[in-house]
């Protein structure tokens, strides 16, 4: 079922989207077939019993997307869309009373971190590709997903002379308007370091096996997998929180913060919309 409707979004959304999609529709379906409910036509009593039972073991933020994204797969698909009905509503308000709104924020990377890190980095290959991913995810400040985009073609020159990075496509640019971002000169020359062992073309990240072999990419949900590792080898405490993904974004925007940056430019830099969602990321780590 979900396959067949899928197979229409193809080339409207990013392959990730269309992923998490296609697991957001199986989990609610099988739910249904395990509660003698059916998927389709969904109807907003079977949806609002849907998030009562998300509700007993999942974050409301995860409940948020979840139903946000079975109503898109809904509406786009000409089915029913029941997500925005009274009895929806109210589930998502008993949600929201019982297990609260908040969401876990993610643990900063900041620079003082970035250096700890990259000097507890070994000179094997693999510790080159961990350098590269630690300065390329700070000093970008994108998303899993856009960090394992980028290419060695997208390296280019600004007209000043300094090295830039081209960003073709994001989450908030799936149309590919494209935009230039700064790099720092260490970067560009660990890069063309990274160059000479893995070849100028494709992909800047790359996976590397136990026994040393380089893959042609990256899966974006490994680098929070790397971060957690490296940050485990430097023996942090026990209550030291652990990075993930998003810990590039919220690190350097803080330093940014402290550094006097307006709040305009540090939008443009992690390319956020809206101060809110700027404010969302940094108001947990102000003191």
């Amino acid at each position: 079922m979900i396959d067949d409707i899928l197979a229409k979004f193809d080339g409207a959304f990013a392959q990730n989207t269309i992923r998490a999609y296609r697991s957001d529709f199986i989990q609610y379906q099988n739910w249904c077939l395990q509660n003698n409910q059916e998927p389709i036509p969904a109807t907003a009593e079977t949806m609002a019993m849907y998030v009562d039972y998300l509700s007993e073991n999942n974050k409301s933020a995860t409940i948020r997307r979840r139903i946000n994204s079975l109503g898109t797969v809904l509406k786009l698909s000409k089915n029913h869309d029941p997500t925005k009905q009274p009895e929806v509503i109210l589930a998502l308000k008993r949600m929201h009373r019982k297990i609260g709104w908040a969401q876990q924020q993610a643990t900063p990377l900041t620079k003082s971190l970035l250096n700890q890190l990259l000097n507890n980095c070994d000179k094997s290959i693999r510790g080159l590709r961990n350098k590269v991913l630690l300065r390329l995810g700070y000093e970008t400040m994108r998303r899993r997903s856009e960090l394992c985009i980028f290419k060695f073609e997208d390296l280019d020159q600004a007209p000043n002379g300094k090295p830039i990075i081209r960003l073709n496509f994001s989450k908030t640019d799936q149309f590919g308007t494209g935009k230039v971002l700064p790099i720092s000169e260490e970067l560009l020359n660990l890069l063309e370091t990274w160059k000479e062992i893995v070849g100028d073309e494709g992909s800047i990240l790359r996976s590397i096996n136990k026994h040393g072999h380089i893959g042609n990419n990256l899966n974006p949900a490994s680098i929070s997998t790397i971060l957690k590792t490296l940050q485990k080898e430097l023996k942090s405490g026990p209550n030291e929180q652990p990075l993930s993904g998003h810990s590039f974004r919220v690190g350097a925007a803080l330093d940014l913060l402290e550094q006097g940056e307006p709040l305009e430019k540090i939008m443009l830099r992690g390319g956020w919309q809206t101060d809110s969602t700027a404010i969302k990321y940094l108001r947990n780590w102000i003191y």
